[in-house]
């Protein structure tokens, strides 16, 4: 049997700095104080999973509200497991509302789906004009470590953006799990997929932002496959092909940082995570 858990945030601006001004949650969903990890203002705080990961019946609910000013950096402390299933799926939603010129970094580790997991999880953000949204998507196609890759039964996998004007952004994968995988339809053999996007109503010049989100990974020469298209409005997205963990760290990181500097007029961010 799984676990109803829910998880209830609120931001504010209070001079320089960013505070949390509402925390509840019901295992098994639980969450850090928030920090400033560089002086800054940005309150920096960690989501987590005690229990361990997800299992088949789990239906975890996190709700974040950023007031208008407010800048906030959400993270997990590690990769989120989720466990086999032999009847209803584990589902996981992230929702949040910014107001104002709030600004959402919201960087969770990847999933890990173990052979017949079963998920359907969501993320969908509501923003303001003036508000700004970094955010990541990344999963596993299974426990690569232990050779095991398409093996999972089920990952349903979307993200919905919104502003006053409509939709910005949809956009979804829905994967049967399958023993064997090639080309396209299989990450090019690539065993991290991700999807990036920035996004900030009011901002044009997306193209120039692709453009330099493209030389920053071509310079740093990875070992992956990395395609960036700005939006038909109001921000941009990338995909991400990574042959490990490690590589999909850096890569991510290239992203965030440049688009970190363009967007919020900030240098890149150690999460400390050991």
């Amino acid at each position: 049997m799984g676990r109803d858990g829910l998880l209830r945030l609120a931001f504010e601006r209070r001079g320089p700095r960013t505070v949390l001004t509402e925390r509840r949650f019901t295992l098994p969903l639980q969450a850090l104080e928030s920090m400033d990890l560089d002086g800054s203002g940005v309150a920096t705080l960690m989501l987590l999973n005690p229990t361990g990961g997800l299992v088949g019946g789990d239906a975890v609910e996190t709700s974040v509200t950023l007031g208008s000013g407010s800048r906030v950096c959400l993270t997990t402390a590690a990769a989120t497991r989720v466990y086999r299933s032999t009847g209803a799926p584990a589902v996981q939603r992230f929702a949040a509302v910014l107001e104002g010129d709030a600004a959402l970094e919201y960087l969770p580790d990847h999933l890990i789906p173990s052979p017949g997991a079963r998920l359907r999880q969501s993320i969908e953000v509501a923003l303001a004009p003036e508000s700004t949204l970094i955010a990541l998507d990344a999963w596993a196609v299974g426990r690569i470590a232990r050779g095991e890759r398409w093996r999972f039964d089920e990952l349903d996998s979307a993200i919905v953006v919104r502003d006053r004007r409509g939709l910005l952004l949809r956009e979804r994968a829905r994967l049967p799990g399958a023993r064997s995988r090639a080309g396209l339809g299989g990450a090019e053999g690539q065993g991290y997929v991700a999807t990036f996007v920035a996004m900030a109503p009011a901002r044009e010049e997306w193209d120039r932002l692709t453009d330099e989100l493209v030389a920053v990974v071509d310079a740093a020469r990875l070992d992956a496959r990395v395609g960036v298209t700005p939006l038909g409005r109001g921000g941009l997205l990338a995909r991400l092909l990574c042959p490990s963990a490690p590589v999909l760290h850096e890569a991510v990181g290239a992203l965030w940082t440049v688009a970190r500097h363009r967007l919020l007029g900030l240098e890149a961010l150690c999460l400390r995570k050991l």
